[in-house]
């Protein structure tokens, strides 16, 4: 039995109406959720105010309210705690109610604008060949052990996060690998968990829609680093300018790990090639099945994080040698007629240039490199132009196409993407909307050792239209069409 007093634990209370000395069922933030003897959380979101539902939860058997604004009808019998932030509430309240199960595990929090998804999985598969249980939290995947749950969002809601962390504890999970991102942190998601490390990958251009101000992005993710234990430790990318940032205010000890400047971890890429790259750390070579000067960045992460976790330097590049690229990360397919497709989630500028500067690092110049590319729709439409700058710079011939339009009209999406294309590049850029007739052109155009990037959507496996999601993978489409057309 969990008494509400107990799950306010931590809990910055501004006034109390009513008992909290009371037996609670269950927490919900979604009022449609709320049964009976349930707590309802009152959150202020960016579509709808929780508060205008409290009456409702209330109706549908809630028997104590957490709000940032008490309601003008009180009801007796109904217990009100009213708090600065429900958000910040809602965490401790997660972590308290489902028995603090992040203290049960060593938890460590990736963050960054790309790689977070490819660290975090990565060591999820490091630590598992190392014999532990282990557990995932990311945008591809939810891992229990060898459990698998859908993915919804980046970084989950509080209580989901701590439902699943509870799940571990229950199946004996020693290490917990989490992506941590700046939505997430923004809004309290990640408040209250016990961290024992955080790893920064790069501060790149992205989510200037919901942040405002690079500054701002920079400073959520930092706030990640200044909420770090002094027994945690916090792992940052020393070739990134923001990387010595964001170990500005931590208590964790400090570490980093670079390519190209003094750091803890230092890299070098002697061989790149489309199967693979060898690596020297710390004077140590290390073949990989990974490519690519970003992937570089994140083996050593990996290899970094793996080693103040306790694991011997041989034993990390033993496993680094024999991990598999993350879905939908530079993940390739070759077809009889010697076409390499490449599916890659690269969906901002950076993110784009680092997968297109590789390609054509390992190409002889002697192929075409056609890129199939669009923007999603209602987010940050800065950087529209800048993608289509770099993708008409960069390869041989585009395709601009649509992404995930959402609400937003396909074709303004892509004239916004098209405005960042230089005169000269004007004859190598045409648009098909349609993203599957768009792929299809990109193969038909392919020639024998040409190169197709498709990239933006990666992983995912639906495309959202108008608030609706049909099936949609560009790995198996491509794929499929080459071997179609016997290219």
């Amino acid at each position: 039995m969990i008494y509400l007093k107990d799950i306010l634990y931590r809990v910055s209370l501004e006034a109390v109406v009513g008992n909290t000395n009371i037996a609670v069922n269950d927490i919900h933030f979604d009022s449609r959720k709320v049964g009976f003897n349930d707590v309802f959380v009152a959150i202020r979101g960016t579509q709808t105010d929780g508060h205008a539902y409290v009456e409702k939860a209330v109706e549908q058997g809630a028997l104590a309210v957490i709000c940032e604004e008490m309601p003008e009808n009180v009801i007796n019998g109904i217990t009100y705690v009213k708090v600065k932030n429900s958000q910040e509430a809602l965490a401790f309240m997660a972590d308290n109610f489902y028995g603090n199960p992040s203290e049960n595990l060593k938890l460590v929090g990736v963050t960054g604008t790309n790689g977070k998804t490819t660290v975090a999985s990565l060591l999820y598969q490091l630590f598992t060949k190392a014999g532990f249980k282990v557990g995932l939290l990311s945008t591809v995947n939810v891992m229990v052990g060898e459990e698998k749950f859908p993915a919804t969002h980046t970084t989950p809601d509080s209580l989901t996060i701590n439902s699943y962390l509870q799940k571990m504890n229950e199946a004996g999970v020693e290490f917990c690998f989490m992506e941590v991102s700046s939505h997430g942190i923004a809004q309290h998601r990640t408040t209250g968990l016990k961290f024992a490390g955080g790893i920064f990958t790069n501060l790149t251009h992205e989510h200037l829609d919901y942040h405002k101000t690079f500054a701002e992005y920079r400073d959520v993710k930092k706030a990640f680093f200044d909420q770090l234990p002094a027994s945690a430790f916090a792992l940052t990318n020393g070739d990134d300018k923001n990387g010595r940032v964001m170990l500005q205010n931590t208590k964790a000890k400090k570490y980093t790990y670079a390519l190209k400047s003094v750091a803890d971890y230092k890299a070098q890429i002697l061989e790149n090639g489309f199967g693979g790259m060898l690596l020297k750390i710390n004077e140590q070579e290390v073949w990989t099945k990974l490519i690519g000067n970003f992937n570089a960045y994140n083996i050593l992460a990996i290899y970094a994080a793996s080693e103040l976790l306790g694991l011997t330097t041989l034993e990390s590049l033993k496993y680094i040698s024999e991990l598999n690229a993350v879905s939908g990360r530079f993940q390739y397919h070759i077809s009889e007629g010697k076409i390499t497709a490449i599916v890659d989630y690269a969906h901002t500028p950076d993110a784009l240039q680092n997968v297109l500067d590789t390609i054509n690092s390992i190409r002889t110049k002697n192929e075409e490199l056609i890129t199939v590319v669009g923007c999603g729709g209602d987010r940050d439409r800065s950087k529209r132009p800048k993608m289509g700058h770099i993708a008409s710079a960069l390869s041989t011939k585009v395709v601009f196409t649509s992404d995930n339009p959402r609400t937003e009209d396909p074709d303004k999406i892509i004239e916004e993407v098209e405005a960042g294309v230089e005169p000269q590049h004007f004859k190598k850029v045409m648009s098909v909307t349609n993203r599957l007739q768009a792929i299809k052109t990109a193969c038909q155009l392919a020639n024998r050792n040409d190169i197709i990037l498709i990239a933006g959507k990666g992983h995912e496996t639906y495309q959202e239209i108008n608030g609706v999601r049909k099936d949609f993978d560009d790995f198996k489409i491509v794929s499929e069409y080459l071997n179609e057309l016997k290219k």
